[in-house]
């Protein structure tokens, strides 16, 4: 696989380091790829112990292999997770480590195979990942998610092109979208998450009751939690109060819905890649906070599966509004990759809310969390429902109504 200038790779690995993890002196480094994306992740590697990185501990993962598993082994066998691979997060967690996940996959990896068998496979990785979910979806340490090209994904992509022509127009498509191309990327995230926090910060104040979406094929009401937080862009660390970007991209602000006080049905508006398979055109109905109706023209199955993952699954731990503007969106281009999809829409999400999306949240038991209205899951799978055809209501608790957005685009004044 082609990779580009040594210089391009070089700022991309410090971006990931200094702004995405926020990688601190002797701190422990443990990072996910994939061995396609072997040379990338060396270079990480390297710029890690220049900056004083303690050690640096790779978790590799290989696609042809994890094919070839799906095909021969039998589903009780997938459906062990052993003992030292949990014990081995539960450790970076426990020693407070920064976690970089460099994402590089195929979508249509596990197309053709049996969706139980996935489905069984990743609900008993869940349960076995708890613990150290809990690490990170309460921020307790520094983690971020990257991603590189592979050309089974360039490929799905920009099918027209060669695999060489579509691996490269998919780096440039790539280090447009988190900023790589400028002069100093790591400030011009520091001013991207300051026009973030400008968002949250002004729908924090505002604590609307609910959030009414209305777009073709989507009528859905969706009710807040008291006490409920707005996110995105940078995170803190809830101890050290160590700042970092969970997601690269990201152009989203997001926060929990109330998971009995969702009402209606939606649409999703693009391809949602789920497990090495492809959910497509599909909508959801809810009543009183539980899908009670699904369709999809493609991937039902996979869907279904995922729906029946366990109780909180078929419930919404969180919605995200992303403005039609998006510089992934205007790219055009369909990534089949929820880390880009989900920041050129705004999305849903399917399963587990992150706690400390409602003030104290991340100090509650799961029964106070329940009663908070915070949903609880082993699963949490975005999908997206936004399109500049999307409008979004804001209702106050005094029943005010007020656009949120209009077309796809904002429809508030954040310097309010």
């Amino acid at each position: 696989m082609k990779f580009p200038s040594q210089e391009k790779l070089e700022k991309y690995a410090e971006l990931a380091l200094k702004t995405g993890v926020n990688l601190q002196d002797d701190q422990r480094l443990m990072i996910n790829s994939n061995i396609e994306g072997a040379p990338f992740t060396r270079i990480v590697a390297r710029k890690a112990y220049e900056m004083g990185a303690k050690d640096v501990y790779i978790v590799w993962g290989d696609d042809e292999l994890t094919r070839m598993r799906y095909e021969y082994a039998d589903v009780e066998v997938l459906k062990e997770v052993p003992e030292w691979q949990r014990q081995m997060f539960d450790y970076f967690g426990e020693e407070g480590a920064a976690v970089l996940s460099i994402r590089s996959t195929d979508p249509d990896l596990l197309k053709g195979i049996d969706a139980g068998k996935v489905a069984a496979a990743n609900k008993a990785r869940a349960e076995a990942m708890t613990n150290f979910r809990n690490y990170t979806m309460n921020d307790r340490l520094q983690w971020s998610i990257v991603s590189i090209p592979i050309p089974a994904w360039a490929q799905k992509i920009f099918p027209e092109r060669s695999e060489e022509e579509a691996v490269d127009q998919l780096w440039e498509q790539i280090f447009s979208i988190v900023r790589v191309d400028q002069d100093d990327p790591v400030a011009a995230w520091e001013q991207h998450n300051q026009t973030l926090q400008q968002a949250r910060e002004f729908l924090n104040r505002k604590q609307y009751h609910k959030l009414v979406y209305s777009a073709p094929g989507t009528d859905l009401e969706v009710e807040l939690p008291q006490g409920h937080v707005w996110k995105g862009g940078s995170a803190k660390t809830e101890k050290d109060k160590v700042v970092f970007n969970p997601n690269m991209p990201t152009e989203e602000v997001f926060t929990a819905p109330h998971k009995y006080g969702v009402n209606g049905h939606v649409a999703s508006t693009k391809p949602l890649n789920y497990g090495g398979n492809v959910i497509d055109r599909f909508t959801l109905t809810f009543e009183n906070g539980k899908v009670v109706d699904y369709k999809a023209e493609e991937g039902e199955d996979t869907l279904k599966h995922l729906l029946e993952t366990d109780e909180g699954s078929k419930r919404l731990g969180e919605l995200a509004l992303v403005p039609h503007e998006s510089p992934i969106s205007q790219s055009g281009l369909i990534f089949y990759n929820t880390l880009y999809d989900e920041n050129a829409s705004c999305h849903l999400a399917l399963g587990k809310a992150y706690p400390n999306n409602v003030e104290g949240g991340s100090n509650m038991n799961e029964e106070q969390l329940d009663q908070s209205g915070v949903n609880h899951s082993l699963s949490h799978v975005d999908f997206m429902m936004g399109s500049a055809e999307l409008d979004i209501d804001g209702v106050l608790k005094d029943g005010t109504r007020e656009p949120v957005m209009r077309k796809g685009s904002w429809a508030l004044n954040f310097n309010e």
